[in-house]
């Protein structure tokens, strides 16, 4: 493969030569000037579909001594823009574009297609750039991003302790003809741990799902493989189609005495690992909660609620397997729950909350003779009936009322008669309140005084 600098070279010195009547050809038809007894379009295009061209070996025709001697020093005669009539132009247009599409090919046209290669997070590799010499010259690349010179061994690429970043596609290029020698397209990431697996039928008796997990990410792809043993007989396992980590076994005998076996087994590039469980049918019976759970205050009723839900629309067949039902429920103000357990029915009202206090409720479910309880239902809030608060008359707005002449000595309701005791008493000011008749009678003895001192 040739360099992108002498490519160009050797297409401008074609189009030059083009430019040189051939056999007493004229300027005006440079499409038949010819290069070593080819067409300059037909060498042309035969540089441009092979994907190289060749410098040596070639022979260019009409270049005199002089016209070479011009070349050299960039300078351009008058005869030569004589010659360059109106295909000039569209000519020197296809030797640009021609140039530029070898140094693209040459610099990014994949030349094979990547090695795939997995690695171990936090694990060292050294990336060889193909057949190359490892004395050859070379730079690497990740995802279009040059790689510092230092982290080369010779051509070989070394990465110490692999982090997911790692993961990319890398490429190892001639240093002076960027034509592409290698690519690795490199994934860093965890061989699997053992899966969690667990069995359920929420469906009962139509039947029971699977699922499972990893307990750790690998951050590489993983492939699954359950196997579904009834006794001896290997059932179906159908994928669920929302979930990928989710397969559906069907009952084929009810009330089977005979133990279950599932296994499973996970795989990707880095590992293999693999786990399974027994169980008997009746003991993966466990339905889904309970659903619409709705608690209300009972009018005139400030210790009570009324709470109702419905049976969970996944159990197929409440008639012939009821359930019962666990309700729990406490105050906002308080961590202990309070539990009914009801053997029948969609409804309970609590009888001993606390007035006006606001309340939390929940509903689980079970099969009356088999399985385990369902897990708990989205909770419900309510607050217990308060009374209305009555609007209280104030002082301000009481009616004025008129006094009669009495002979009682009742004081009128806004005077406070006060013992002597009270009378102060205390470590502020005190403030004497006397009655309206004593102060009278204090007055008519003033007044008498007076007039006999007067006489």
């Amino acid at each position: 493969m040739a360099s992108s600098s002498g490519a160009f070279s050797l297409l401008l010195g074609l189009y030059k030569a083009q430019l040189e009547p051939v056999g007493g050809m004229s300027g005006r038809e440079p499409e038949k000037a010819r290069v070593g007894g080819k067409s300059f379009l037909s060498q042309v295009t035969a540089a441009w579909r092979g994907g190289s061209i060749l410098v040596t070996g070639l022979n260019y025709r009409g270049l005199s001594a002089e016209r070479e001697q011009q070349q050299r020093k960039g300078k351009c005669t008058s005869q030569t823009t004589r010659q360059m009539a109106a295909p000039v132009p569209w000519a020197c247009c296809a030797v640009l574009a021609a140039a530029a599409a070898v140094v693209y090919t040459q610099r990014h046209s994949p030349q094979e297609a990547p090695h795939v290669q997995y690695e171990r997070l936090g694990s060292d590799v050294t990336l060889p750039c193909g057949t190359a010499n490892w004395d050859a010259a070379v730079t690497w690349r990740v995802n279009g991003t040059d790689l510092a010179p230092d982290l080369l061994n010779g051509s070989q690429l070394v990465l110490h302790g692999l982090e997911l970043g790692h993961s990319g596609l890398y490429a190892c290029f001639h240093r002076d003809s960027w034509h592409l020698h290698h690519q690795v397209l490199l994934h860093v990431g965890l061989p699997p741990r053992e899966p969690v697996l667990s069995c359920r039928s929420n469906t009962y008796p139509k039947g029971f799902y699977c699922s499972w997990h990893l307990p750790t990410p690998t951050y590489i792809p993983n492939t699954f493989n359950v196997t579904v043993l009834h006794g001896s007989k290997i059932m179906v396992c159908e994928k669920d189609p929302a979930l990928k980590n989710r397969c559906h076994i069907r009952y084929m005998h009810l009330f089977s005495t005979i133990k279950y076996k599932v296994s499973i087994s996970v795989s990707n590039a880095l590992g293999h690992n693999a786990t399974a469980i027994t169980f008997d049918e009746f003991t993966i019976v466990k339905p889904d909660p309970p659903e619409n759970v709705v608690a209300r205050p009972v009018p005139s009723n400030p210790r009570r609620l009324e709470v109702t839900w419905q049976t969970p629309s996944t159990w197929p067949d409440p008639e012939s397997f009821p359930l019962k039902f666990f309700l729990r429920y406490r105050p906002l103000i308080l961590d202990q729950w309070q539990h009914v357990e009801l053997s029948d029915g969609t409804a309970h009202t609590i009888t001993d909350a606390y007035a006006g206090k606001e309340y939390i409720i929940q509903v689980a479910a079970k099969d009356n003779e088999i399985g385990t309880w369902s897990d708990w239902s989205v909770a419900a809030h309510a607050t217990p009936w308060t009374e209305e608060p009555r609007h209280l008359t104030t002082e301000a707005q009481a009616p004025e009322t008129t006094t009669s002449t009495t002979s009682s000595l009742a004081p009128p309701p806004t005077t406070k008669i006060c013992d002597t005791g009270e009378l102060g008493s205390g470590g502020g000011p005190s403030v004497s309140l006397i009655s309206v008749p004593v102060t009278l009678a204090l007055a008519a003895a003033a007044t008498t005084a007076s007039s006999l001192l007067i006489w």
